[in-house]
């Protein structure tokens, strides 16, 4: 597809994202806002599902499972260096910390622009509709800023000057304000298509954000709302995640090989491997005794090759792309459960006997929240979990060894010379 340039571009270079990136964009998301015809939107819409899923960077989806035990660098002899390794990934000057918020941040960019062109738009069905997948994304957006850094800019229209960030509160409240407009507005979910935005797909994610704010009796009723919407249910992993038509899928990027770069795959898998890969990541030996042989799940999340860990839930390799999961059923039967404390115990059975394993009764609440958190750490491998749910329940600490400033991730070094306005997290 050709490239273009476009004036509206170039004038998000002096916002608080890097635009060395920002000048490559694909043409359909590259209209001239101030003129989109009602057909231009669709084609703009495009562009959107395009930037969120590309812009972040592959390592983006699994962050949570770089820094919260999953994973440590292929080349580790042993598992001793864990903390040392997730020390190098949270700091200022890492890589990974300015691509990740300069994708969220250029993402929204195009997000704001959508918006700000539907505002001088007829209303109509479909105005507002496109309005509700433009509120998921922001929310979606704002999500992975404020789950990694705290408080943050919030950027309701685009603008050249230097802002401040604003307080974690606010941040979280503008999060759940977007949901409800996507709640509300977002097209009705069709059998099936979950690689589109749809109201119950913010539904969903309002439920992983109450449950991450605390608010617990709220997560607890939109995740039964989900599963009782009697539009999903748990499908096997071998669909899940091998691009196969299933029912537990609620959004997921298509993440098409013509047009993405997102190859979260070839981060785990070695070279010699029938799929080829860069290895830059292995499971910990403590994720890989996690699996028990009766548990379905265990071939599609880890496997040794040659003496060597591997995560094996994306399977192509260098040789294509697999679909991004956002969120789907079994993650709201998790929320469900923890949401509920030992009352929730028949949601947290239901997955577990589903899965292949036998139901359990802990006796503790305590029991019962290292059982939850356990089945979230073997369902939700290598989808971007693990160093949230530990930071949220103010485990991190205790549980893996983080230092106390690692319980936020820092500003990136370029972000903070770039605008005098923003201040770093506690302690980078």
């Amino acid at each position: 597809m050709k490239r273009t340039v476009m004036p509206f571009i170039l004038a998000a270079c002096t916002l608080l994202v890097s635009c060395s990136k920002m000048l490559d964009v694909k043409s359909h998301s590259a209209v001239a806002t101030n003129t989109l015809s009602e057909a231009d939107v669709e084609a703009f819409l495009t562009g959107i599902y395009n930037r969120m899923q590309n812009a972040p960077g592959a390592e983006s989806y699994i962050s949570f499972d770089i820094t919260g035990g999953n994973l440590i660098n292929a080349g580790a002899t042993t598992d001793g260096g864990l903390n040392t390794f997730i020390t190098n990934i949270l700091r200022p000057e890492n890589g990974l910390m300015s691509a990740a918020w300069n994708g969220y941040y250029s993402a929204l960019f195009q997000v704001n622009n959508l918006l700000e062109t539907l505002d001088g738009m007829p209303d109509t069905e479909r105005k507002m509709q496109v309005a509700g997948i433009a509120h998921f994304f922001r929310g979606y957006l704002y999500y992975n800023l404020v789950t990694r850094w705290g408080g943050v800019p919030v950027l309701r229209k685009n603008t050249t000057a230097k802002v401040k960030r604003n307080t974690e509160a606010e941040t979280w409240a503008f999060i759940e304000e977007e949901l409800e407009q996507a709640i509300t507005h977002a097209p009705a979910y069709t059998a099936g298509q979950y690689y589109q935005v749809s109201g119950i797909a913010a539904k969903a994610l309002m439920a992983r954000v109450k449950l991450a704010q605390g608010k617990k009796e709220d997560a607890g009723k939109l995740a039964e709302e989900v599963i009782g919407s009697g539009l999903f249910s748990l499908d096997a992993f071998e669909k899940i995640f091998r691009a196969t038509q299933n029912t537990e899928e609620i959004f997921s990027f298509k993440n098409l090989t013509t047009e993405s770069s997102i190859r979260v795959s070839t981060l785990f898998y070695t070279y010699a491997h029938t799929v080829k890969g860069s290895y830059v990541y292995r499971p910990t030996q403590e994720v890989m005794d996690m699996f028990t042989a009766g548990d379905k799940r265990t071939a599609l999340s880890v496997e040794t090759f040659q003496g060597l860990r591997v995560i094996n839930k994306y399977p192509s390799g260098q040789s294509g792309t697999d679909p991004i999961v956002v969120v789907r059923l079994a993650e709201m039967y998790l929320i469900s459960a923890e949401a509920r404390g030992l009352a929730g115990v028949d949601r947290l059975n239901e997955l577990r006997v589903f899965r292949g394993l036998d139901p359990i009764q802990p006796a503790t609440d305590e029991d019962y929240l290292d059982a939850v958190l356990l089945e979230r750490r073997k369902e939700l491998l290598g989808e971007g979990f693990r160093w949230y749910d530990l930071v949220r329940l103010n485990r991190a600490v205790q549980d893996i060894g983080l230092a106390g400033r690692e319980v936020k991730y820092p500003l990136p070094m370029n972000e903070l010379a770039l605008n005098n306005l923003l201040d770093q997290n506690d302690d980078y």
